[in-house]
């Protein structure tokens, strides 16, 4: 890690305005101006990509409020050197075709810096685009390493998927959780594979043995039972899911109709599950996953988050929306480091905060002590939650 030479912290203020959440949607107000004028000149603009609909619209809606918590916070409190942040988001579902699109429609807009986008493989397909303009790119929750391989404008908020895989090893080896652990995993998404395969290889420096390793793919991720029986039969006693909520309600669901009740380990994909609809959340009771951020973590700065999530969304953010949260005041960091001015262009303003964000350490939610390698990776550790009486608690 390259010696930290500036040390930003995160002052998180106290007041926040509310602010109408912009979609991106053609004429929709960005934050900070009204119906049918002009974006004033001299802002910030900071563009969101995700989904807010379909199956994985449980993380783009996350990254949308936290963020947007973020924006209101610091245009309250006077802006990034006096300079109001506009924001706005655009629906991918979770598609790397729209999510090019909605980059498009966003450049079209004014975008200056992209948070986001919000899964893996619209990022993946978004990185390389915003690669070619140079646009500076802060995905909050995108983990695999291909968003950042052979680029220089990216780089992460959340670990990276070979990150989340040994971490998850190391927790369960080091705890002594398991003999017997069996995985099931998506061998058709980057994110699911990239964990897997650094999960298998940190296995083998611990006591425990992966007896079943079973994978399944996006045209069959409805029907788990073949899956489920061969952990079972193999006795594995921890099932580790380093895969999406929805697919994780789906098995959990039917480990519980078929009697096997192993301990569920997961990763950051896991988060949300206690907001799908017509999920059983009793059957989530004891999973455990490793994620930067634990809603009922009794800091100040934690609190305040929490307390205006819940007050403007009637719900407790996870931890994408806490990844979101970060980002915006990472990029206000890197503005801050960089002397940047709105007025530069897209290519000269990412050259700038590129430059600045190996330079930067932040204190946030997700971390504290936060730097980055030029490579765009994040150096934070992970902690431990587990789901106790439908919520979730350190563990």
């Amino acid at each position: 890690m390259k010696n930290v030479k500036k040390v930003l912290a995160i002052a998180l203020a106290s007041v926040m305005a509310f602010a109408t959440v912009a979609c991106g949607n053609e004429g929709t107000p960005a934050v900070g101006t009204e119906s049918g004028k002009t974006a004033a000149a001299g802002t910030w603009r900071i563009g969101g990509i995700g989904p807010t609909t379909g199956g994985a619209a449980v993380y783009g809606q996350a990254v949308q409020n936290g963020a947007q918590i973020a924006v209101d916070e610091i245009n309250a409190a006077g802006g990034i050197n006096g300079v109001m942040i506009e924001y706005t988001f655009e629906d991918d579902e979770n598609i790397a075709e729209k999510g090019v699109n909605a980059y498009n429609s966003l450049k079209d807009w004014g975008m200056q810096m992209l948070l986001g986008t919000v899964t893996t493989t619209p990022c993946i397909a978004v990185s390389a685009e915003a690669a070619a303009d140079n646009m500076f790119l802060l995905t909050p929750s995108g983990s695999s390493t291909d968003i950042l391989e052979g680029k220089t404008n990216a780089f992460q908020v959340c670990f990276t998927d070979p990150n989340q895989g040994q971490g998850s090893a190391q927790y369960i080896g080091e705890n002594n959780m398991a003999s017997k652990v069996a995985v099931i995993y998506d061998s058709s998404n980057a994110y699911s594979q990239g964990i897997y395969e650094k999960f298998a290889q940190e296995a083998k420096n611990y006591s425990f043995e992966i007896v079943s390793a079973e994978a399944f793919t996006a045209d069959s991720n409805t029907d788990f039972s073949v899956q489920l029986q061969k952990a079972k039969d193999a006795g594995a006693e921890l099932l580790f899911l380093p895969i999406y909520c929805e697919q994780s309600a789906l098995i959990l669901t039917q480990a519980n109709a078929m009697g096997y009740k192993p301990t569920i380990f997961s990763c950051d994909g896991m988060d949300g599950i206690l907001t799908l609809d017509n999920f059983d959340v009793a059957l989530a009771e004891g999973v455990i996953l490793l994620t930067p951020f634990v809603a009922d973590a009794t800091d100040d700065a934690t609190v305040s988050f929490v307390t205006k999530y819940q007050a403007a969304y009637g719900e407790i953010p996870n931890q994408f929306a806490a990844d979101a949260y970060d980002g915006v005041y990472i990029i206000k960091a890197a503005i801050e480091a960089a002397n940047a001015t709105p007025d530069m262009s897209v290519s000269d303003l990412c050259d700038a905060l590129k430059e600045a964000m190996v330079n930067i350490t932040v204190d946030g939610l997700t971390g504290t002590g936060m730097t980055w390698e030029a490579t765009g990776e994040v150096s934070k550790d992970p902690k431990a939650m587990v789901i106790k009486d439908g919520v979730y608690v350190g563990y």
